[in-house]
């Protein structure tokens, strides 16, 4: 449940420990811990069989050895006392106030990238994670990607359904907890809906009469002299924006 078990955590999304003997995570997805991982495992009576005898699960001392010796050592306590505060956040009622603002942003950057033409896979969302199929538009993931990092966008290229290769995928992946814990709220995300469609609009003409390969498209985008100047001014609007919004942590911001 790594991607959202910040979602898990707060009832918002199926819960897998109704139906699981083993749940794994990660801690530094929407749980907005540090990066680690947990795993949890079912203790206590298994079945009782029918002569009343009882089968406990046997699964604490196989997965702990698995985990130590097995496979690593050396405990980062400063790790786990990140995780320790992840968790102890993750009880609060305000991180299910912030979990319930994560889906609200979600949703309204699903929205309005669909109202500019882009095609979300699932129509939409219910949780924090949407993928915006670019093939309609005659773009990929890997030049948009590149694109709206240089503006100061990160995002990720990501494989749609049909895709042929994972080298070449046809998608962005976009996930809204980030931004939502620097405090942006619906009304910013369609900002930022809006400076993802000015980027993928770039990233549609520097494509034209460029050569087939990643490589001449970011050969283009440094050279082409219109495509830099565009990237500089969204780049600055982007980070104008953006320096407005808190960042957890660092004090005076």
């Amino acid at each position: 449940m790594a991607h959202v078990s910040g979602l898990v955590a707060t009832g918002l999304v199926a819960n897998p420990f109704e139906y699981c003997d083993v749940v794994t995570t990660t801690t530094h997805k929407s749980l907005r811990g540090p990066r680690s991982g947990m795993i949890f495992y079912r203790k206590g009576v298994r079945k009782v069989a029918k002569d009343g005898k009882e089968e406990m699960y046997d699964l604490e001392k196989k997965i702990n050895e698995a985990v130590f010796p097995g496979l690593q050592g050396g405990p980062h306590n400063h790790q786990i006392a990140a995780v320790a505060v992840a968790l102890n956040q993750a009880c609060r009622p305000e991180f299910k106030v912030y979990q319930e603002q994560v889906i609200a942003n979600a949703r309204v950057m699903s929205k309005v990238l669909q109202e500019k033409g882009y095609k979300v896979v699932t129509g939409g969302t219910d949780n924090h994670l949407i993928l915006v199929d670019l093939r309609p538009n005659g773009i990929d993931g890997a030049r948009a990607e590149k694109v709206l990092e240089d503006v100061s966008i990160a995002l990720n290229k990501n494989t749609c359904p049909g895709d042929k290769s994972a080298l070449k995928p046809s998608g962005l992946r976009i996930g809204s907890p980030a931004l939502t814990s620097r405090n942006m709220k619906e009304k910013d995300f369609e900002q930022v809906s809006e400076f993802i469609h000015q980027g993928l609009v770039i990233t549609k003409e520097a494509m034209e009469g460029c050569g087939p390969l990643l490589k001449d498209f970011k050969a283009k985008i440094i050279t082409d002299e219109k495509i830099k100047q565009k990237i500089a001014a969204l780049k600055a609007d982007v980070e104008k924006f953006a320096i407005q919004f808190p960042m957890p942590g660092l004090d005076g911001w």
